[in-house]
C-alpha cells in the first residue's frame, strides 16, 4: 500500500514540476495572454528578459538575453524529462538546483516574500526529494530497469 502511494506521489510530483516549468515558458511567449492581463507575469519574452535582468542585477547586462534563453531551454528540457521519466534522478536534481537558483535570485533582488508566495523553495525541495526516490513509476526509467518476470511453465 505504501509503495503504491509513493508511486502515485512521485508521478504527481513529476507532472506538477513539469507543468510549472511549461506554464512559465508559456507565459513568457504570451500563451497565457499579453503583458498586464490577469494572471500573466510577463506576456512577452522581452518582458521576461527585463525580469531576468532584474533578478540577476549583479551580472553584466550583455549576458542577460542569453541567460533568459538558457533558463527557458532548461525549463523546457527538464519538463520533458520529468514528463517521460528519462534520467529522472538527474533531471529532478537539475530541476531542484535550477529552482533553488531562481529562489535565491528572487530573494536577493526582491526579498523573501516573492519566492515564498510562489512556492519556489517548496518546488525546489520537492524536486530534491524526487531525486532521492528509489524508483519512478510510469516512466521510461522504470520500463528500462524493470526485470522480466520469470516464465512459469505449466505441465
Amino acid at each position: 500500500m505504501i509503495a503504491r502511494a509513493s508511486d502515485y506521489a512521485s508521478v504527481f510530483l513529476r507532472l506538477a514540476l513539469a507543468a510549472s516549468f511549461l506554464s512559465a515558458v508559456s507565459d513568457r511567449f504570451g500563451l497565457w495572454g499579453p503583458p498586464g492581463a490577469p494572471g500573466v507575469a510577463w506576456g512577452t519574452f522581452t518582458v521576461f528578459e527585463a525580469y531576468t535582468g532584474r533578478l540577476n542585477w549583479f551580472l553584466p547586462a550583455s549576458i542577460i538575453p542569453a541567460l533568459a534563453w538558457i533558463a527557458t531551454g532548461l525549463e523546457i528540457s527538464l519538463a520533458l524529462g520529468l514528463i517521460v521519466g528519462v534520467a529522472t534522478r538527474w533531471v529532478a536534481l537539475a530541476s531542484g538546483v535550477l529552482l533553488l537558483l531562481f529562489a535565491l535570485a528572487m530573494t536577493g533582488a526582491t526579498g523573501i516574500k516573492g519566492p515564498l508566495d510562489y512556492s519556489v523553495f517548496s518546488a525546489s525541495a520537492g524536486a530534491f526529494l524526487l531525486a532521492t526516490l528509489p524508483r519512478y513509476a510510469w516512466s521510461i526509467d522504470d520500463l528500462r530497469t524493470r526485470t522480466p518476470k520469470p516464465e512459469v511453465k505449466s505441465w
